[in-house]
């Protein structure tokens, strides 16, 4: 039985390149970072000589009365991984969202700060988020975000 969420992680290529993203950009909060180079990790990871960089982040003081942490972001120092596909459509691939309240002034911003979009703005035609506005955007490892501005009540 699952009693609610504990984090959310994604794998990165860089750990700093990546705070400085969901940081500079996003907006989130660096609650911790620290390297795991324990028996523990690579018997939860399943791997004999991992070594790992992570980093945990919130938006704003949300998420701290459970784990911490809202994202936990994960460079495999050792054994290192190479790029998967990260396409939407792919079995596996997962995207994180968030809500905002005025999503065309958070996207010029990011426009403005080399972000890609996967789109323009897209209205909600049809639906419970009808008359609200959302986007996919990519981070530095190609991982699908998305933002939504909810319909006005």
């Amino acid at each position: 039985m699952l009693l609610t969420y504990w984090h959310f992680s994604f794998t990165v290529a860089d750990i700093e390149r990546s705070i400085d993203f969901y940081t500079r950009v996003l907006g989130m909060e660096l609650v911790h970072t620290q390297e795991q180079n324990n028996e523990y990790t690579r018997k939860l990871v399943a791997y004999p000589d991992a070594h790992l960089k992570v980093a945990q982040l919130v938006v704003g003081a949300q998420h701290r009365e459970r784990s911490g942490h809202l994202l936990e972001l994960i460079e495999y120092v050792n054994p290192r991984g190479e790029p998967t596909d990260t396409a939407t459509n792919r079995p596996g691939a997962a995207h994180l969202a968030f809500q905002v309240d005025d999503l065309h002034a958070e996207y010029n911003c990011m426009k403005m700060l080399g972000v890609c979009f996967k789109s323009e703005l897209v209205r909600i035609m049809a639906g419970p988020n009808e008359g609200g506005w959302t986007i996919y955007f990519l981070d530095p490892d190609n991982i699908t975000l998305e933002m939504v501005q909810p319909r006005a009540i």
